[in-house]
């Protein structure tokens, strides 16, 4: 699994990339994540909650409210064009990202 502490700067990304195909709610999203990486990162779902609020705040994301068919209302989250272009922009460090500790890594 992998630490918190090491992916902690590119959990907006995560999100993000998980809104590009369309709408979706938390739960789901965090269910994703955690098939998509094969259980090896775990979203907490505060870190999922503060970074929906923080992506909001920044214009990324959008949410509203969809009724479902059993009553309960869920929160739903779309990216936004700004929220794609942040996306752009993260990929793109990353892949600095990765040269530079790649510098500092040895293969015993």
């Amino acid at each position: 699994m992998i630490s918190s502490d090491v992916i902690r700067g590119y959990n907006d990304t995560l999100i993000l990339y998980m809104l590009l195909e369309g709408e979706s709610y938390g739960y789901e999203i965090s269910k994703n994540i955690r098939q998509l990486t094969d259980e090896k990162y775990v979203m907490k779902e505060t870190t999922l909650y503060s970074a929906f609020t923080r992506l909001e705040k920044n214009g990324y994301i959008e949410s509203f409210y969809l009724d479902e068919s059993l009553g309960k209302r869920r929160t739903y989250y779309r990216i936004t064009p700004l929220g794609l272009d942040y996306y752009r922009e993260k990929c793109e460090e990353w892949k600095v990202t990765q040269e530079v500790v790649n510098l500092f890594i040895r293969e015993w």
